[in-house]
């Protein structure tokens, strides 16, 4: 009694396949600016970075995730053994390697 009757407007429109595929395109936009701007330089980075630590060898120098600075004396499969100063060795695991150092950097 309080509510009228609501007619809706006919749905079907002379091009309706059309308006639905360009009601689409903005979507389908969005996510190739987000490949393009978020995912595939991240996934860049990562293959970089799995290159760099399996290359590490004897002798090297690096910087851990913590901030650490040294000179790797022992390679293992997941482990390393950083010598942060003369006789103080740690073992690291190969992940928490952020970046390799030039030669002389570490004293």
């Amino acid at each position: 009694m309080f509510i009228s009757n609501a007619f809706a407007q006919a749905a079907a429109a002379p091009g309706g396949a059309e308006s639905s595929l360009l009601s689409m395109l903005p979507l389908v936009l969005m996510f190739v600016v987000l490949y393009f701007v978020m995912i595939r330089p991240q996934m860049k980075r990562q293959k970089e970075h799995k290159a760099m630590i399996e290359a590490i060898v004897k002798g090297d120098e690096v910087v851990t995730s913590g901030g650490l600075l040294g000179k790797i004396s022992k390679v293992g499969e997941s482990y390393l053994t950083l010598e942060v100063a003369a006789g103080v060795e740690l073992q690291v695991q190969r992940g928490a390697i952020v970046q390799v150092l030039p030669k002389g950097t570490v004293k």
